[in-house]
């Protein structure tokens, strides 16, 4: 038999864990929930190596793929997801694919993980090329749906990455960039939608969020690109707006109420007294970066 993975193995903390009270049960999940996080801390230099290769990427206009089956295919999908309202990004820009489809984000489709065909087809379809960035997650790192993705993307010529809690992950062997994030065994032996879920929505949380801050998505830690579609984000526009242009609500208000709630683009019209045409102008030669702007408009005064 081939050696068991840590995410395999029984944990002797949680091992009375049936006939633990409800509140016992709670606290043991909890204990080691609190490990995931200092797990994820020894992966940072891998994940600022796969921030820098995926950044780099889309500064040459080239798009972001998670592939995954199960739990890591679902966590890919949630994140690809929340770049839109989030960064004002193109869907086409970040993508989730699942081993599967669709069905698969609501019901396990039995064999999926393994099948090679399902994988070479998902890849075709989406139409990958050299500029773009293919990541794949895996707790277990040897789904041949994942191996497969990352052999054909290797052949195509475009940038690899794995996350997986398997220092073994045969994964790693077809990455540029391997992040190994050591969350060890689960509180129930196997369920790794529980620890290594948890380790791997972490690391795509930074994958994307430091990308998107990397090509000037953000100004200092405000969320410049956000797409203001309801009330809750409207008012985060607002706010926004006014601390940056130093302005008060109301003003930040009626500007961005003319300019479709477009942040970066009011900010300008009310800081430098300037029209929306004149606004975009100057966005787009600082390419988009409000920070370039304002350092350009530092060094005319």
């Amino acid at each position: 038999m081939d050696n068991i993975i840590s995410t395999e193995n029984t944990n002797d903390r949680t091992k009375d864990i049936d006939i633990t009270d409800t509140l016992g049960i709670v606290t043991l999940i909890n204990n080691e929930d609190m490990t995931v996080a200092l797990a994820v801390k020894k992966a940072l230099p891998e994940i600022a190596q796969a921030v820098d290769i995926i950044s780099g990427n889309f500064k040459h206009g080239g798009r972001l793929f998670y592939f995954g089956a199960g739990t890591s295919g679902r966590l890919g999908i949630l994140d690809a997801s929340e770049c839109p309202p989030t960064f004002s990004t193109d869907p086409e820009m970040v993508q989730g694919v699942i081993a599967g489809g669709d069905i698969a984000i609501k019901t396990a489709v039995e064999g999926a993980e393994d099948s090679e065909t399902l994988a070479q087809e998902d890849f075709i379809k989406k139409d990958i090329h050299q500029n773009d960035t293919v990541v794949c997650i895996s707790a277990s790192g040897n789904a041949n749906y994942v191996i497969k993705i990352l052999k054909l993307a290797k052949e195509t010529g475009c940038r690899t990455i794995s996350v997986s809690s398997n220092i073994d992950a045969g994964m790693k062997k077809f990455s540029d960039c391997f992040i190994f994030v050591d969350t060890g065994a689960e509180a129930v032996a196997g369920s790794t939608r529980m620890k290594a879920g948890t380790a791997q929505k972490m690391v795509l949380n930074m994958l994307t969020t430091a990308s998107m801050i990397k090509i000037g998505k953000t100004y200092k830690n405000y969320m410049i690109d956000v797409k203001a579609t309801n009330d809750k984000l409207k008012n985060r526009a607002v706010r926004i707006v006014s601390a940056i242009a130093e302005c008060d609500a109301n003003t930040a208000e009626t500007v961005l109420g003319n300019n479709d709630y477009d942040v970066k683009s009011s900010i300008l019209q009310i800081k430098y007294n300037i029209g929306p045409d004149e606004a975009n102008r100057i966005l787009k030669s600082c390419s988009g970066i409000l920070r370039r702007v304002f350092e350009a408009a530092n060094k005319q005064n």
